[in-house]
């Protein structure tokens, strides 16, 4: 039986339409899921929409609409980008739907049970932009004086009867499980973060709310919903059939990789662990804050006017570009920038300069003087044995750099080999070594189309389209395109379908900056 793999994405607030920030979010979640799919493991990868709170009501009278139709509007906006992008998610979740209201009851319940939630009245700062409260302590001063937020959103005072969770009983108890699983929060700046934060002491936390009533009801309790937060954390249990112990929950819980925005790992890495402990169930084995991506080195702003279209971009450079230079060219857990220039300048350097150049060039010449068959090939070389190698040393430093989630890494290691394979091909030069030693050619020809194979598979969890596409054009089944797949050398005589190119050259649009 194949080794469950369960991931998650933050669920996107959809008060607004989805810019790149989600896009690279979900584009890593997919990369990630994509990988263990590949290793052989029984993947379960869960994406979707958070939709209740304050912002979403006061968006939608802003734009004089239902919330409700707010929510079925922006939601679908979300996951068109997600289908768009090629995520290969198995749930896409709403908060809305009904199996998300009653886990949400069930979780809150079973803290009801272990005497974790109390009734009693509640002032303090709140942003309604993060859905968060703040200690006066935690605030900052704005240029003209106001209060603001540690991210810099405006608060405001709020007073109201509030159901709270007893936050403060789990400081000990997350300290030490802190402790004991150091991998749990990543990277290790972020980890740092919250242990001093847990450390420095916590306080209750206001777990429902009664100014509005968009959201999921409190059991038994007229009047409260549910702290945004409460039930938006509770979605990752939902999507794997909480509270039904036999369903997919007994093999897909506790969760491997929740994937998150730095901005979010407060909410994921001490409000969600001490839910789960309140509530009995086991808490999930890691939690990765992600930086952030930014326009030319800014932090995108609607203001600044610097917001980014995914799907414009998707539709600008394809899918597989757009995929590969996020993947690349941010060091992922750090914040990375994007621009029309760098996208161009790394997909033409690695996908259509080197990979593709390499394919294409191959292919060709196997199609005009193999007849279109995968050539046997002779003694292999020193040259053979070193490409040989170089590729193994790219599977290895891919796995390794996949343990650490370090995807970037591990599509260097990846197209390290990619530019060996062509640096072989150039100088072994088949297309003149035909002319005096036609077995010599083959046996070039085989080595170059054998790497070309391996190195798509091993790229495959990253540019899926594109990669298939090589492979396509190598002849090979739907069957063969798993990591275990690697050591099943390509068979010589194997019929390929007529060359095409698989990674046409970008060029900058005429008005870019």
């Amino acid at each position: 039986m194949a080794e469950p793999y369960y991931i998650t994405t933050a669920i996107s607030y959809p008060n607004g339409r989805p810019h790149i920030g989600h896009a690279y979010e979900a584009i890593a979640a997919d990369a990630i899921a994509r990988y263990h799919r590949q290793a052989g493991r029984d993947v379960r990868f869960q994406t979707g929409t958070d939709e209740h709170g304050l912002k979403m009501v006061q968006t939608a009278r802003d734009r004089g609409v239902e919330t409700r139709a707010l929510a079925d509007e922006m939601s679908g906006h979300f996951k068109a980008m997600d289908d768009r992008l090629n995520i290969s998610y198995d749930r896409f979740i709403r908060t809305v739907e009904p199996d998300h209201h009653a886990a949400s009851r069930a979780i809150w319940e079973a803290m009801a049970a272990a005497g974790d939630l109390y009734l009693d009245r509640y002032e303090g700062w709140y942003s309604v932009r993060d859905e968060a409260f703040y200690d006066e302590k935690e605030l900052v001063e704005g240029e003209g004086g106001e209060k603001l937020s540690p991210q810099g959103t405006p608060v405001e005072w709020t007073a109201e009867e509030t159901w709270f969770f007893r936050l403060s009983k789990y400081q000990q108890p997350l300290l030490d499980f802190y402790a004991a699983n150091p991998s749990f929060i990543q990277p290790d700046a972020r980890r740092n973060e919250m242990i001093a934060f847990v450390a420095g002491g916590l306080t209750d936390l206001s777990a429902s709310r009664t100014s509005f009533d968009w959201g999921v009801k409190v059991p038994g309790s007229d009047g409260h919903v549910m702290y945004v937060w409460v039930d938006a954390l509770t979605n990752y249990l939902t999507g794997i059939g909480y509270p039904d112990l036999d369903g997919p929950l007994g093999k897909y819980w506790p969760a491997d990789l929740h994937l998150i925005g730095k901005d979010i790992v407060r909410f994921h890495a001490i409000y969600w662990p001490a839910f789960l402990m309140s509530a009995n169930i086991a808490l999930p084995k890691q939690v990765f804050g992600h930086g952030f991506l930014l326009n030319r080195g800014e932090k995108m702003s609607k203001s600044v006017g610097n917001v980014t279209d995914p799907i414009e971009l998707a539709d600008r450079f394809g899918v597989d570009p757009l995929r590969y230079f996020l993947l690349r060219e941010v060091s992922f857990g750090q914040d990375g920038s994007y621009s029309e220039e760098a996208i161009v300048t790394r997909c033409n350097a690695d996908l259509a300069n080197n990979l593709g150049n390499l394919a294409q060039r191959c292919l060709s010449i196997i199609a005009k003087n193999c007849d279109g068959r995968v050539p046997e090939p002779g003694a292999a070389t020193a040259a053979e044995e070193a490409l040989v190698e170089s590729v193994k040393a790219a599977e290895a430093g891919m796995h390794a750099a996949m343990r650490d989630l370090a995807i970037h890494a591990a599509l260097d290691a990846i197209w390290s080999a990619a530019r060996d394979a062509n640096q072989y091909f150039a100088d072994q030069a088949p297309w003149s070594v035909r002319k005096i030693d036609p077995a010599r050619a083959d046996t070039i020809l085989y080595y170059a189309a054998e790497a070309v194979r391996q190195i798509a598979i091993m790229a495959r969890w990253a540019i899926p389209e594109s990669a298939d596409k090589l492979l396509d054009l190598l002849g090979q089944g739907a069957d063969v395109r798993n990591f275990d797949a690697l050591n099943r050398p390509i068979e010589a005589g194997t019929t390929l379908p007529a060359p095409t190119g698989v990674f046409p050259r970008l060029e900058m649009a005429v008005d870019a900056a």
